[in-house]
This record gives structure tokens, sequence and C-alpha cells, in this order.
């Protein structure tokens, strides 16, 4: 309500809500222990990665906090944001923003439930823009479907990231009268899937004793360092032991 004074005449005008839009609405997701306040998040997510802006901030670690558990997987928006959230956990204090109340993150159009907006129901009962929500709503479900078909497929599509390593190793011979060249030769005669020689050096150790350093790539899942010390040691004649002398992850 208004005073708009007319000469000495005062007449009471009621404010109108149209500017605003806050009468009869709220912001927020409601109760997000709740399925209603879980699908409200999940429709928020469908087209976000975050609850503001383009990063993890201290509004995702208000909202995540309040969500408390996993959401169920029907809630697939919600679910993959949540995940995605508590891989920060150790890290949330550090993250950009500051936290405020929860009701101040969401949607600007959640209805309220609370009771407080009972004497707007008027305001609320008018529908400004009929079914074109609904057709809305059904066009976002639609593209949503669309989007997760095309993600799904890309996703098989897509080969495995396949995990290698670079490792330097010493092979060490008996002595100095050790054949060098042999020695290195043994080492290459070594196959396996997963396994590419690389280039290597002689590099002198003392009393003219020189050991071999060689360069290999393997894949981790196939090839391992044992393996390898078990297979170049069997060579006893020439290779008296065999160290790592780098690893590296690719």
């Amino acid at each position: 309500m208004r005073l708009v004074l007319f000469g000495t005449a005062v007449c009471v005008v009621a404010a109108l809500p149209i500017a605003t839009g806050n009468f009869g609405a709220i912001m927020g997701f409601g109760d997000l222990k709740s399925s209603s306040g879980l699908q409200l998040l999940n429709s928020f997510l469908s087209d976000k990665s975050y609850i503001e802006g383009y990063v993890p901030s201290q509004a995702d670690v208000a909202v995540f906090e309040a969500v408390s558990s996993s959401p169920p997987p029907e809630f697939y928006h919600a679910l993959r944001w949540y995940n995605h959230i508590k891989s920060y956990e150790k890290q949330k204090a550090s993250l950009p923003g500051v936290k405020k109340a929860l009701g101040k993150y969401g949607p600007a159009d959640v209805e309220d439930n609370t009771g407080t907006g009972g004497d707007n129901k008027d305001d609320d009962d008018i529908d400004l823009f009929g079914s074109d929500e609904d057709e809305e709503s059904e066009e976002a479900k639609k593209l949503r479907e669309e989007r997760l078909a095309q993600y799904e497929s890309k996703k098989a599509k897509k080969p495995a990231l396949v995990a290698k390593s670079s490792i330097l190793l010493d092979v060490k011979p008996w002595d100095d009268e050790t054949d060098m060249a042999k020695l290195e030769e043994c080492v290459r005669s070594i196959q396996a899937d997963g396994l590419v020689w690389g280039s290597s050096k002689l590099v002198p150790v003392g009393y003219g004793i020189k050991k071999l350093q060689i360069q290999c790539v393997v894949e981790d899942d196939k090839v391992g360092t044992d393996m390898l010390e078990e297979k170049i040691t069997a060579f006893e004649d020439y290779v008296q032991s065999m160290d790592v002398a780098a690893f590296n992850k690719i």
C-alpha cells in the first residue's frame, strides 16, 4: 500500500506487483530432501553445469550441503552435478564466492507453499502465458532427451584411454669384460604386447665397467617392472641386476 496526496486529500492506492514479480513466488528449490525439491534441482541443472556461473563456487557448496545425499538415478542431471561437486569436497572452503542463504539460489518462479503469499491469491491465478509454458516444457524435455542420447552415443564410441608409462632402466653387467653389445641385444629381444623399446646408452659405473641405460614405453595394464626385471635378469650370463632409474606416467 502507498499514500498519494492530492492537495489536502489522502488517497490509499494498492501497490501493483506487476513489475517486481516477487508476489506469490519465492526463489529457491524448496526442501531438497524431498522428491519435489530434487525435481526442481534436476530441471534447473538440465542446461547448467553449476548453480551459478561457469565454475564451482560457494553456491554449489550451499546447495550440495542441503541435498546431503546422492540423488536417485531418475534425477540424472542432479546426480551428475552432485557427484561432480563431491569431488571438490576437500577444496570446498577455497571455492570462489560467498555462501548465501539456500533460498537465494535456484529458479525465481517457485510456487510459494509457505502461506505467506495468501494475500496475493488473485495475482497468482492470472496465467499470462497459458499453455505456452507446457509447450516449452515439452520442447525442453525433448531437447534434453536428444542431448542425452547424443552424449551416450559419443561416450560409447569414444575409445578407452590407455594408461602408459615411460620407464628408464639401468641394466648392470657382471664385469668390464661383459659384451655390452650382446647384453643390449638380449634386452631388446624381449618382446611383449604393450612394450616398445626406445633409445639407449652406456654409462660408466667405475673400474672400467659400464651399465646399459635403456628407455621403454609400456602399457600399464599389460607390462610391469616386475615382468621386465624377471625377463632381463634371465640373461644371467650377461646381466647382474636391473634397476628402475626413472618412471613417469604418460
